[in-house]
């Protein structure tokens, strides 16, 4: 599985930038053309739509409360903890993808210094889901950015070979990171656009994480047994950290989060055990 991993990853080609920076292009166009290049302005030309999605979404808190947790990166791959055992690849991509996401997250973030909705609007004229978030950075979502980012490492890791099979796999990548990126919107935390554009980021992030990944050996010794121990001290980190969340939030997502993080702990300390 890994070689495989290995071929399909060696298949990528630089042109997959285009369409997403090209997108980016349309997104900054399209806020231009309406003077909304200004935060003022671009949280204006959104409020319809943020009202109505958030509305429409949050008639169902609980699941897009549990959904949107995916967006935090110990979450999301405490699921995908068992492939640094199985598929090593993978993790090597994906420790250099969230890197990179970081180092366009941060720094957009502060630099755009949008206001969040729950610092703009009314609070009663909304729905807000867990704590209301009012900090000045709203642009882009990280959320958003860290789902897409682990998302398109796994979408060309397990790239099918026939084209219909691969429109189909793309698809599904597509509605199933909207559906959790979008739950951002639902809880009151971010603006349409915000989701959008870090969608297109985290894109970009898990491409040059793959990137990286085949160029530079950074994090080959994963694979490496005698390193385990490394992993073992952090997988048990990461499970206090779970137990902590499942302690003041109570959320199921992270009670799954924990069992497959505590299965991968199991299993990593029974491959190092026996070597």
């Amino acid at each position: 599985m890994n070689t495989s991993v290995v071929n399909n990853y060696s298949r990528i080609k630089p042109f997959l930038f285009f369409l997403p920076l090209f997108f980016l292009i349309v997104i900054v166009l399209f806020l231009y053309s309406n003077g909304a290049l200004c935060a003022d302005q671009y949280i204006q030309i959104q409020k319809d739509s943020f009202f109505f999605i958030n509305h429409y979404l949050g008639q169902y808190p609980n699941l897009e409360y549990n959904l949107t947790q995916f967006g935090d990166a110990l979450v999301f791959a405490s699921f995908l903890s068992i492939l640094i055992v199985y598929i090593p690849k993978i993790w090597e991509a994906l420790l250099s993808a969230l890197l990179v996401s970081l180092l366009f997250s941060c720094p957009l973030k502060n630099i755009f210094a949008v206001p969040r909705p729950a610092a703009v609007f009314d609070h009663d004229s909304f729905i807000i889901v867990g704590k209301a978030v009012c900090g000045h950075n709203s642009l882009p979502s990280g959320h958003s950015i860290t789902i897409f980012t682990i998302l398109t490492v796994l979408l060309f890791a397990f790239m099918p070979k026939k084209l219909k099979f691969r429109i189909l796999w793309t698809f599904a990548f597509i509605i199933v990171g909207y559906i959790l990126a979008f739950t951002r919107v639902g809880i009151g935390a971010h603006y349409p656009l915000d989701v959008i554009t870090g969608s297109i980021i985290g894109y970009i992030s898990g491409l040059l994480g793959i990137f990286i990944s085949r160029k530079y050996r950074i994090w080959s010794w994963i694979n490496n047994k005698k390193y385990y121990p490394v992993l073992i001290l952090l997988f048990v980190v990461c499970c206090i950290l779970l137990i902590t969340r499942i302690i003041n939030d109570n959320l199921i997502v992270f009670y799954l989060a924990f069992f497959s993080l505590a299965v991968s702990l199991y299993k990593i300390i029974t491959v190092y055990v026996k070597k």
